[in-house]
């Protein structure tokens, strides 16, 4: 039998696409018959992350981590971040020879650059440095796929994402959501510096603009907008709720590899705005009706204002967790396949 041990610095009680993309994939992969065991903070101390606290650091050493992958007897090892578990699991497979496989959730080096004085080039060699030693890199998608070869990262292995549309489905509309005027411009996930909020927030559009999740952005936002309804976080059948009711869904986004909110918007019919950039570009296809991507955000939302509910709800048929949970177990597979690229650690 297959056994996935995991390794994610990302988890819960952090609510957000890389936690939601595993949670996901690991329900599939059991109704498949695959073990799935987590290695997360949850299991050893761990601290709050600076500049973002809803984001905990562990302060594991090598010898609990490299226990805690033993203990699951693993057939195989996915380390899914970049962060200080994801750096000890690496190190644990390279002195093991485990084949192991990576996947790249999150442009880290502009993550990290967004918030520390630390220079980009530093900060792709390290990712080059800490991907390539692995023996695949999963990625969302195809431009992904590009930038990343690019910056010299090889092995890469796609791995697209779902949607569980027995949750996010059209719902009936209130006249009035939230108590505001319609059309309702909305967008829903962290809030926070990367994601490029105040692109959308400075809009002048019709109608009202809704922001629903937390962050350590909110407070100044709000006191920045306070015309913008900030609801805080919702989730299950609130948050499908809350989809539900919006007109249009701006992703302001030019940083995020995929962006499971755009498939959670279309599942729900409700037609997006974006830049066309990697990840929308990748989902709202030309043609389809389902959104609109503009260099100029305010010209895509009220392009969106036009778009069909019904052909974005036929867009997000495309995309389901069990397909793409088939993808990430050949992945694993084919890493686990392949000889270690650089010799053991000592």
């Amino acid at each position: 039998m297959t056994r996935i041990t995991i390794v994610s610095d990302a988890w819960y009680p952090q609510v957000n696409g890389v936690v939601r993309s595993i949670e996901n994939t690991n329900r599939e992969l059991l109704r498949m018959g695959v073990e799935v065991f987590m290695v997360t903070p949850k299991d050893f101390a761990n601290i709050p992350c600076p500049t973002y606290p809803e984001i905990r650091l562990s302060i594991a050493s090598y010898g609990q981590v490299a226990d805690a992958i033993e203990a699951t007897l693993p057939t195989a090892v996915h380390i899914a971040t970049e962060g200080p578990l994801g750096l000890l699991a690496r190190r644990w497979c390279l002195k093991n020879n485990m084949s192991f496989s990576t996947s790249y959730h999150t442009r880290f080096p502009e993550y990290v650059a967004a918030r520390f004085p630390v220079p980009l080039r530093w900060l792709h060699a390290f990712v080059r440095w800490f991907h390539n030693a692995g023996n695949g890199c999963m990625v969302a998608t195809a431009s992904l796929e590009r930038e990343l070869t690019k910056l010299g990262i090889h092995n890469l292995l796609r791995w697209s994402r779902g949607i569980d549309q027995t949750v996010f489905h059209p719902m009936e509309r209130d006249e009035r959501p939230f108590d505001l005027p319609r059309p309702i411009f909305m967008t829903v996930g962290r809030v926070a510096v990367e994601k490029n909020l105040p692109a959308f927030l400075a809009l002048d559009l019709p109608g009202s603009k809704v922001v629903v999740g937390d962050g350590p952005a909110r407070a100044d936002l709000q006191k920045r907008y306070p015309d913008v309804l900030f609801t805080g976080m919702k989730i299950g059948e609130e948050l499908a709720h809350a989809y539900a009711q919006a007109d249009v869904f701006v992703f302001p986004s030019k940083t995020d590899t995929f962006g499971n909110t755009i498939l959670e918007a279309l599942a729900s019919g409700v037609p997006v705005a974006a830049y066309p950039v990697t990840g929308p570009i990748d989902i709202i296809e030309d043609g389809s009706g389902a959104g609109a991507l503009n260099e100029d955000l305010r010209e895509a939302c009220m392009q969106a204002l036009g778009c069909s509910r019904e052909n974005a709800r036929q867009l997000a048929r495309n995309f389901s967790w069990e397909s793409a949970s088939r993808q990430f177990l050949g992945n694993v597979l084919t890493a686990q396949s392949r000889k270690a690229l650089i010799a053991p650690a000592p």
